[in-house]
């Protein structure tokens, strides 16, 4: 018993001491103290949750017709690369009127094979039998797909989905906050952020689809007509995002942001903020081809429909990385590029309702829960103490302990605590020293079996742990199991619970060890009361 090194007293030591340091910016926040705290050393802060700190609470509606709209533009360039394949089949312009994809095949003797190719970019409807695209031929040349109701409806389930996970990296990108990101329905997605109460800033964050196209200038428009927003086959109009005006583009994309791996944002030459993106293999293939083979043409940044700038392609720009420049703050460009990092939304969402959660309930709950744990602790405490004695002392140690070390790396973890995670840190103190009653009262058995104080307080530790351990494993994987497939609420609960098994453990069987070791290596006690 006596053997315990020097290498692991300066270890627990360690550990408890960055615990209770790593805590201490929690502790005193929103305090006076929290501005004395030196700006060089570690600030590590819990969050509090929705139900605790207030915040945002946004309900997201996708748009119906933006979705249909996305679809036949995917599909329109699906077919586009399809018919341009050898053989090639020669065609006319394409046509999106009427939410329907049309073309006239200019040689009649192509159009079965037009046909043929057309349906092979469509898809089975789950078990319904049905395709998400009907194709059938008009007018002996002429080539019409429609989008079945079941595939519209499936590709809207889809996007819903996508949509969800893309809001979740836009407003949580580390993965550390307790926010909610569920959907509703078949079309809606709930939002709820803690610690936000002006949505403003969220709405803008999320609301912004960040579908990044580069597409060429068609140069041979007649600008009145793209004034009064018209253009030519196989072009379009879009706005200028800066200073009026429109201009037009070609249909054809070039590269678009489903090809991006990275967007940081960064400075150019002049020190001005901007994005700096990066192409995967298959968008930097692309992007250099397009640009080698329209070297000396301006080509146009389009976000959202909206242009950022149409400057020309001096050379060719090979690698795989460009820039996005513009009128960005640093906060706009991080923003942005926050939103090209977590990918575009496929489908546009709208909010429909919107409301800020009031932090007063969460201030009630955290002094209500405060003194709940003040009070179970002093119980313990009392327990321990009168039951026995000095090894009661270590137990109390233990458990301020461990209180201070769940605190300090839910603080290092950047965790959130919810109204949940209170209850979770109050049963983790009321059952911290389980483990302790086990390894006192084991060394009482073996003292009445007569074993000598140092025979008795080695096998009373040795032997509890099996059971402190086969009982907490089985506690980690309840926790793990319930933070894996729970949500909000019941997330909060597993965390705390799973950290605080792991450091009950820590605190009652190697902390007290400790000193306990300590105690008798300078007592040298003759008897033993406990």
């Amino acid at each position: 018993m006596l053997e315990f090194p020097r290498w692991k007293v300066w270890l627990v030591s360690l550990v408890v001491v960055l615990g209770i340091f790593f805590s201490i910016p929690s502790l005193i926040a929103g305090t006076s103290l929290n501005d004395r705290w030196p700006a060089r050393l570690p600030h590590y802060k819990i969050n509090l949750g929705l139900d605790l700190a207030g915040g945002s609470h946004l309900l997201l509606e996708a748009d119906s017709a933006d979705a249909q709209k996305q679809r036949l533009q995917a599909m329109e360039d699906s077919v586009a690369t399809e018919l341009r394949r050898t053989p090639r089949i020669d065609i006319g312009d394409m046509s999106t009127a009427g939410a329907r994809l049309t073309f006239m095949v200019r040689n009649p003797a192509q159009v079965d094979d037009a046909v043929e190719r057309m349906r092979t970019l469509t898809q089975p409807v789950a078990m319904t039998g049905s395709r998400d695209w009907d194709v059938a031929v008009m007018d002996s040349s002429r080539v019409v797909s429609t989008p079945t109701a079941s595939g519209s409806a499936q590709a809207l389930k889809n996007a819903m989905g996508v949509a969800r996970d893309v809001v979740r990296r836009r407003i949580d990108p580390g993965g550390t906050k307790e926010i909610t990101v569920i959907t509703e329905g078949g079309n809606r997605i709930l939002v709820e952020v803690p610690g936000v109460e002006n949505p403003e800033a969220l709405k803008k964050l999320i609301g912004q689809t960040a579908r990044l196209e580069f597409k060429l200038v068609d140069q041979n428009a007649d600008p009145e007509q793209v004034r009064q927003a018209r253009a030519p086959p196989g072009s379009q109009v879009l706005p200028m995002a800066e200073g009026g005006g429109f201009i037009a583009v070609k249909r054809r994309v070039m590269v678009s942001g489903e090809q991006l791996v990275d967007a940081r944002q960064g400075f150019d030459q002049d020190n001005r903020p901007d994005i700096n993106i990066t192409f995967n293999s298959a968008g930097a293939r692309r992007f250099a081809r397009a640009t080698q083979e329209n070297t000396g043409k301006p080509f146009a940044i389009i976000l959202d429909d909206k242009v950022l700038s149409a400057p020309n392609i001096n050379e060719p720009i090979l690698g795989g990385k460009a820039q996005i420049s513009g009128s960005f703050t640093v906060k706009s460009a991080n923003d942005l590029a926050v939103s090209l990092a977590s990918g575009k939304l496929p489908v546009k969402l709208n909010v429909i309702e919107e409301r800020t959660v009031s932090a007063e309930l969460g201030a009630d709950s955290i002094r209500k829960g405060v003194i709940a744990s003040i009070v179970a602790t002093l119980a313990v405490i009392l327990f321990m103490l009168v039951t026995y004695g000095r090894f009661g002392v270590y137990a109390t140690i233990a458990l301020i302990v461990n209180a201070f070390l769940i605190l300090g790396i839910m603080a290092m973890f950047n965790a959130t605590l919810t109204l949940p995670g209170i209850a979770g840190f109050i049963l983790t103190i009321g059952a911290a020293v389980d483990a302790n009653v086990l390894i006192n009262e084991r060394i009482r058995e073996e003292l009445r079996r007569g074993r000598r104080i140092l025979d008795a307080v080695e096998t009373g530790y040795r032997e509890a742990m099996r059971a402190i351990y086969d009982a907490n494993v089985t506690h980690v994987i309840s926790a793990g199991i319930m933070a894996y497939f729970g949500s909000g609420p019941v997330r909060g609960f597993a965390v705390v619970l799973i950290i605080g098994v792991v450091t009950s453990v820590f605190t009652a069987v190697y902390f007290t060890r400790m000193l306990v070791v300590l105690w008798l290596r300078r007592a040298r006690p003759r008897a033993l009361h406990i």
